[in-house]
């Protein structure tokens, strides 16, 4: 007796919420929205970060240079970091917030494409 093959096996699952997701170009366009804002702002902000050190380091007599009363070009430096902190962060929320658009499209496309395969069935 030969063993009986398993159709079940055979046919395809049927597509999950994240596979419909992954397959949306809108999605790609999202995630490749999100890198082209979060890499260089995040690139930007480590080399001005790390920049005071180096310059101190390097450039100590440069970065010592008076510019109000005791108030030095370092010291400015590191004050302007923390402008430059609440800068990117107020940056982020407004880009965040077109990210969030392009996400609640995808998710009303899905759940009208989940609708769509329920009334088909």
């Amino acid at each position: 007796m030969e063993p009986k093959p398993d159709t079940k096996a055979k046919q395809p699952a049927p597509p999950t919420d994240w596979d419909r997701v992954a397959a949306n170009d809108e999605f790609k366009d999202l995630l490749a929205a999100k890198a082209r804002f979060i890499v260089p702002m995040s690139l930007f902000f480590i080399v001005y970060y790390f920049a005071l050190p180096v310059l101190v380091g390097y450039f100590p007599k440069f970065m010592s240079t008076p510019v109000v009363g005791p108030l030095n070009l370092a010291y400015l430096f590191a004050l302007s970091q923390f402008i430059m902190a609440w800068t990117v962060a107020w940056l982020y929320m407004r880009a965040a917030d077109r990210f969030d658009q392009m996400g609640k499209r995808i998710l009303t496309r899905l759940e009208s494409q989940k609708r769509n395969d329920k009334e088909r069935t």
